[in-house]
Order: C-alpha cells, then sequence, then structure tokens
C-alpha cells in the first residue's frame, strides 16, 4: 500500500463505480427503476467506507442518502 493510499480502497473504487452506474440508469433509462437500487447500495458501501476510514462526514452524508432513497421506494 503506498503511503497515500487508504486501506479499503478498492471497495471505495467499487462504490464510486456503482453510483456512476446508477447515475447513468437514472438519466438514461429512468423507467426501469434499477438506479433506486444501484444508488442504495452504492451509498451503502459508501457508509461502510465510512465506518473502515472512521470518516463521520462520509457515514452521515451517505447514510443519509440511503434512507432517502429507501423511503423513496416504500412512498
Amino acid at each position: 500500500m503506498n503511503q497515500n493510499e487508504k486501506p479499503f480502497q478498492l471497495l471505495a473504487w467499487i462504490a464510486t463505480a456503482i453510483l456512476i452506474l446508477a447515475a447513468l440508469l437514472a438519466s438514461f433509462v429512468p423507467a426501469l427503476e434499477y438506479h433506486h437500487w444501484a444508488f442504495i447500495i452504492a451509498n451503502s458501501l459508501w457508509v461502510i467506507v465510512g465506518f473502515l476510514w472512521r470518516e463521520m462526514s462520509l457515514i452521515v452524508l451517505n447514510a443519509g442518502l440511503t434512507i432517502i432513497y429507501v423511503f423513496g421506494l416504500i412512498l
């Protein structure tokens, strides 16, 4: 691991890739509604990364977004 690289960097990149996929789905094929699940998965992974990195801002932001997406599915 490089000096500037954080642990679990691969998990952060996977979460980012899923988040980009979610945005693409929401923009280009919103009728499929798979983007809701992709946003929930990506932000949940970022919450896990926040715990692993001990970054409270990541936890709060992404947990809040995850809750919004889940309630959006319910309503």
